[in-house]
């Protein structure tokens, strides 16, 4: 039996739903239905190059001493993103991270880089997950990009939640422990799900650079923007 006919077999006894709003799809080998793909928010226009975000409200690029040199992200993290996201994180929706990689890689501006990175995840979360999100999307983003993924990062820290975290408790100086178990690439894509506060993907790109990387673009499925 090919795939597509086990897929069709498969939603007689389990119909299919959106993994991101749950409403009926119509085809067995659909991910997501035009509805949700239609309300996905693109970000669009122009966009700072260190930090992502479209504006800085004449405050201080928050990236400007980062350890990354720049940071992109294709989506806004709201409506149908967040509720992808949602889906792969919480959900174990697992398939939902190859089409989130797809869709970054089609949008991904030209940038060089001799490996991925994910952002590793807390070693508790990862026990009670079972998977990786993170590494999941990582791993499917450089397949289509044709470049090795190297899971080179360890979290040490024993935080709660970062989700649940002011900026100012996610950049504490003990509350993110992280370190390279090897030898860093000299150019990185460094990838996560999310980009919020940025103070994450800060901590990675610090211990790449202190495993020998020289240029870090941090790379998210979605990017926080500021309210109000």
């Amino acid at each position: 039996m090919t795939r597509r006919g086990l897929a069709e077999l498969l939603a007689i006894v389990a119909p299919p739903a959106c993994v991101a709003c749950r409403e009926p799809l119509g085809r067995a080998d659909q991910l997501v239905c035009g509805g949700c793909l239609a309300a996905l928010p693109w970000l669009r226009g122009r966009r700072c190059d260190r930090c992502g975000l479209p504006s800085h409200r004449r405050e201080r690029c928050p990236a400007a001493g980062a350890a990354f040199a720049r940071a992109w992200s294709p989506m806004a993290y709201d409506g149908a993103a967040r509720a992808l996201v949602g889906a792969l994180k919480w959900h174990g929706a697992l398939p939902a991270a190859g089409l989130m990689a797809a869709q970054l890689a089609a949008v991904l501006p030209p940038l060089r880089a001799v490996a991925v990175v994910p952002v590793p995840p807390q070693r508790r979360r990862r026990r009670t997950r079972g998977f990786d999100p993170a590494g999941l999307l990582a791993s499917a983003l450089a397949e289509r990009l044709e470049a090795p993924c190297a899971a080179m990062l360890a979290r040490h820290d024993v935080a709660g939640r970062q989700t649940r975290a002011g900026r100012d408790e996610r950049r504490a100086g003990d509350r993110l422990v992280v370190a390279a178990r090897a030898p860093s690439p000299s150019s990185v894509l460094l990838v996560d799900d999310v980009h919020t506060t940025g103070a994450t993907l800060e901590a990675c790109a610090a211990a790449l650079r202190v495993a020998g990387a020289r240029r870090i673009v941090a790379v998210t499925y979605a990017r926080t923007l500021p309210r109000g």
